[in-house]
């Protein structure tokens, strides 16, 4: 296996001043057109909930029906973590400053977090006023409008969650995929409720109502566990993907093949960027030229493979002989 010679490096090579910065600046317009497309679909999303929710709490209360009460809850709680969801990405946006030096991109998964938390408060509520609707069932009156009412809040609900979840994937925004999952839960729920008034009313069994509250309940248990265990993750930096460490080792040692060995990767994420420290190995001996190229080199082969790799920074050691 033949070394490549510096002049093969160097034809390899960017100036500093084209390539990474002309990556970087992409970059920052795909994380910033991102959040606002998160931001717009959060603010169709906290007034389409909002409607959602007052329907059905009414249509609840007019026909006694439990399920539709706790699914109006859950959409105006849902639509209150809309707005946390559209702070997070707001603040998300700030640039870096003195106290943050960092940027704000945490403070969406912080979001996220306090989304969750929210949603576990919002199903224990529901999960106590289904019980006591099973404890004590009621008749439902106007089955009729209550299930039309339940079948249009899902229809629309799906249509909205699915919309937000292609931009919540698209972009790697973790709030906003908290978000989508708790739309899609709302609109499963919506027509859960649906059949629960149905078998209630045409079937006799008063406690299908009840039973779908409850079922509505741990919907939100388990889509706030995993919502939850996501954002913490992250804040307390955690990374949960050891594939990503593998792969990274390999594009850069098959790219300096025999001139650059990869020592360790340390890995984190920020909301929906990544940051990366990698060490690297090569000849003590050679100019500082050509190590900045292979640096600038290292980082640019990354983020061509891996996009959502914000910060790169990449540290020369001396290679250790081996005797």
């Amino acid at each position: 296996m033949d070394k490549r010679t510096s002049k093969d490096v160097s034809s390899d090579s960017i100036t500093p001043d084209s390539g990474t910065s002309t990556d970087n600046d992409s970059f920052a317009v795909v994380v910033n057109e991102g959040v606002r497309e998160g931001q717009r679909i959060a603010k169709i999303s906290i007034v389409t909930l909002i409607s959602i929710g007052i329907a059905e709490i009414l249509m609840g209360y007019i026909s006694g029906s439990v399920v539709a009460t706790a699914d109006g809850v859950d959409s105006l709680s849902d639509a209150m973590i809309s707005f946390i969801v559209l702070m997070g990405l707001r603040f998300a946006r700030r640039p870096a400053d003195r106290k943050f030096q960092f940027g704000y991109h945490k403070v969406e998964s912080l979001a996220a977090m306090v989304a969750a938390i929210g949603m576990i408060v919002i199903g224990i509520f529901i999960a106590y006023h289904s019980y006591e609707g099973l404890i004590h069932p009621n008749e439902i009156k106007h089955p009729i409008p209550t299930m039309i009412v339940l079948a249009i809040a899902g229809a629309i609900s799906l249509h909205r969650a699915f919309q937000m979840r292609h931009i919540a994937n698209k972009y790697n925004l973790l709030s906003l995929k908290t978000d989508a999952k708790n739309s899609i839960k709302d609109g499963s729920a919506s027509v859960l409720g649906f059949f629960s008034v149905l078998i209630a009313t045409q079937f006799g069994f008063l406690q299908a109502d009840a039973i779908g509250g409850m079922i509505i309940a741990g919907f939100i248990f388990s889509v706030s566990y995993v919502s939850l265990k996501q954002s913490s993750l992250i804040l307390v930096d955690a990374w949960h993907n050891p594939v990503s460490t593998d792969f990274i080792k390999k594009i850069v040692e098959q790219k300096f093949e025999g001139e650059v060995t990869v020592r360790s990767i340390k890995l984190r994420q920020t909301g929906m960027i990544s940051r990366a420290e990698i060490r690297v190995e090569m000849d003590g001996n050679k100019p500082l030229n050509e190590v900045e190229m292979i640096l600038i080199n290292t980082e640019k082969v990354i983020k061509s493979r891996l996009p959502s790799m914000d910060v790169i920074l990449v540290i020369p050691h001396s290679k250790r002989r081996h005797e």
